[in-house]
C-alpha cells in the first residue's frame, strides 16, 4: 500500500488518523503474508469465515462502504452494494492474489476520499435502511469507526493464523 502523506494531505489530524489506518492494514496484509491459498480459505473457528473472506469484507463493506459510498457518495457504488454477508465469501474460482489486490486498491481509492476532505467533513450518504438514523457525522467519525473495525479483524487474523500455523504477528516475550 502506498502511503498518500505528503504536504498536500488535509489537516494533522486526518494525517495522524490515516497513518493509524494505514498501520492497521498493514497489519491485516502482514499476519496472511506467507500462507498458501488452500489456508486462506480454510475456516479455523466455528463460526465458519476464512482469511480470505475477512479481507474481502475488508474490501467492499469497509474500505468500499465507509468511503466512496458515505463519505463520497459514490452513486455506482451505493447502487452495487450487496445486502447480507455475500462479501465474506470468496468464489473458489476467484485467486487469493485477486482478493488481497482488491483490498489494497479499495485501500488506494479510500485514501483519495480521506485527503480530499477535511476532518470535520459531513457524510455524503447514509444507509437508513441498515443503520437508522445517522450515528457518524463526519469524515474523523468514520475514520475513527474502520481503524476500529480493520483493528478487531486484524486481531482476528491473528487468531486465525495462529491456529493455522502458529505463526504471531507481535511476540511478547
Amino acid at each position: 500500500m502506498t502511503e498518500i502523506l505528503s504536504d498536500t494531505t488535509p489537516g494533522s489530524e486526518v494525517t495522524a488518523l490515516l497513518r493509524s489506518l494505514h498501520g492497521q492494514r498493514r497489519h491485516v496484509l502482514g499476519i496472511l503474508d506467507g500462507l498458501d491459498p488452500a489456508d486462506l480459505r480454510r475456516p479455523v473457528l466455528p463460526s465458519g469465515w476464512d482469511c480470505l473472506g475477512l479481507v474481502q469484507h475488508l474490501a467492499l463493506d469497509v474500505e468500499r462502504f465507509w468511503f466512496r459510498a458515505v463519505i463520497a457518495g459514490d452513486q455506482a457504488v451505493i447502487h452495487g452494494l450487496t445486502s447480507g454477508d455475500e462479501a465474506w465469501k470468496v468464489d473458489p474460482e476467484v485467486p487469493a492474489v485477486d482478493v488481497l489486490d482488491r483490498y489494497r486498491r479499495e485501500a488506494e481509492l479510500a485514501d483519495a476520499v480521506i485527503t480530499a476532505a477535511p476532518a470535520d467533513a459531513a457524510l455524503a450518504w447514509w444507509p437508513h435502511d441498515l443503520f437508522g438514523e445517522p450515528h457518524l457525522h463526519t469524515l474523523r467519525d468514520v475514520l475513527l469507526h474502520v481503524i476500529t473495525e480493520t483493528a478487531c479483524h486484524a486481531g482476528h487474523l491473528d487468531a486465525a493464523r495462529e491456529l493455522i500455523d502458529g505463526r504471531r504477528w507481535l511476540v511478547l516475550t
